[in-house]
């Protein structure tokens, strides 16, 4: 039986992170917040972006929608810096060779659907869902198991591929294996060090 991939996006297809960095320090700066880098790319890698901003907000006595709506303006206009994880495409024609069937369920805006299109990837993915789909947030199953459950997804063959913890838990709180870019040592996930590991693990 073939496999069926769901795939995180930032980090997992997209690198995207310097992006959103520069998309963050760019709304922190306007906000004449203290900016330190690296303390804020571990924890959104740790939680996520609107979780800092939720956190920020709070310490400083702000409004976290505001910041988020100013950071959204931010990094659209910074899409063009968005580029694939290497092995991206490579993998994903892959797929389309061996009829395996794509989706993505990512905590990205649904402004994903214009940086896959910029980056001529969008056609792989029979269904995207995003932050504004309306399901809970990871590592709440939500999302995953509507997909199992519209597509009659066969769950020990279905594998959620990211590259947090939280994309580890997501799957195992949706009962599907995991494949993970930097995640190792938990049951039923598996680490790869690049994602053209995922046709030597499926090609044989």
């Amino acid at each position: 039986m073939k496999p069926t991939f769901i795939w995180d996006l930032d980090g997992t297809l997209l690198d995207s992170y310097e992006a959103i960095l520069a998309g963050i320090q760019e709304t922190y700066d306007r906000f004449k917040l203290p900016f330190h880098r690296e303390k804020i790319k571990s924890y959104i890698l740790k939680h996520s972006v609107k979780d800092l901003l939720v956190r920020d907000a709070k310490k400083y006595g702000l409004d976290s929608d505001e910041l988020n709506r100013v950071r959204a303006t931010s990094l659209k206009e910074k899409n063009t810096q968005i580029s694939l994880m290497k092995g991206a495409h490579e993998v994903l024609d892959w797929t389309k060779e061996q009829g395996i069937q794509n989706f993505v369920y990512t905590h990205k805006s649904d402004h994903a659907f214009q940086v896959l299109a910029d980056l001529k990837i969008d056609s792989y993915f029979t269904e995207i869902l995003t932050s504004d789909s309306g399901f809970a947030r990871k590592p709440h199953p939500e999302a995953l198991l509507f997909l199992i459950k519209k597509y009659g997804l066969n769950k020990a063959e279905t594998y959620y591929i990211g590259d947090r913890m939280l994309d580890v838990e997501t799957a195992i709180r949706s009962g599907i294996p995991s494949l993970n870019l930097h995640i190792d040592g938990v049951d039923n996930n598996r680490k790869i060090a690049d994602l053209r590991e995922i046709k030597t693990l499926f090609e044989s």
